[in-house]
């Protein structure tokens, strides 16, 4: 893997459908507009993923379809596991699969995904503007970018989130 997008899905309903659970909540119509976006901007800056690894919750899995209109052929797997995953549990699944491709995108929520990004930032030493830059949270529809090296070791590459996309 040279490159990992930790991307946390787009705005959902604030309620899930009648007698449906928080994993049933479906994107919002800016939700759903913020996530294609996401996706054409991801597109246009070669940010393409090989592989997706997506939570199994109804937001997560909206997200993606609008996400991946304008990136394409995306290998996907959706894993029920991943809903509500602490960082420890992503960071675990991208090493299982980091070997398989040369981009990988997980799209999951908070606060794993927002923690996952911040540890990766202090293990690579990331100056404190950068840092600062996520001390708000993570956003929906936010995208951290990392390269990684030979070594595994991530690296900040950029921050996309739909207020920094105009």
């Amino acid at each position: 893997m040279h490159r990992l997008i930790l991307m946390r899905h787009a705005e959902a309903e604030a309620r899930p459908p009648v007698g449906g659970e928080d994993r049933d909540r479906p994107l919002s119509a800016r939700g759903l507009s913020e996530a294609a976006r996401m996706g054409q901007e991801l597109a246009a800056r070669g940010f393409r993923p090989d592989l997706a690894l997506v939570s199994g919750a109804v937001r997560t899995r909206q997200t993606w379809e609008q996400v991946q209109d304008a990136l394409g052929d995306v290998e996907v797997r959706v894993q029920d596991h991943l809903y509500d995953a602490p960082a420890e549990t992503l960071r675990q699944e991208i090493e299982l699969n980091e070997e398989e491709a040369g981009c990988v995108l997980v799209l999951a929520h908070n606060p794993g995904i927002h923690q996952l990004a911040v540890d990766y930032l202090i293990e690579s030493a990331a100056s404190p503007t950068i840092l600062d830059r996520f001390a708000g949270g993570f956003p929906t529809s936010g995208c951290a970018v990392f390269q990684v090296d030979a070594a595994g070791r991530p690296s900040y590459e950029g921050w996309l989130t739909p207020a920094s996309l105009g």
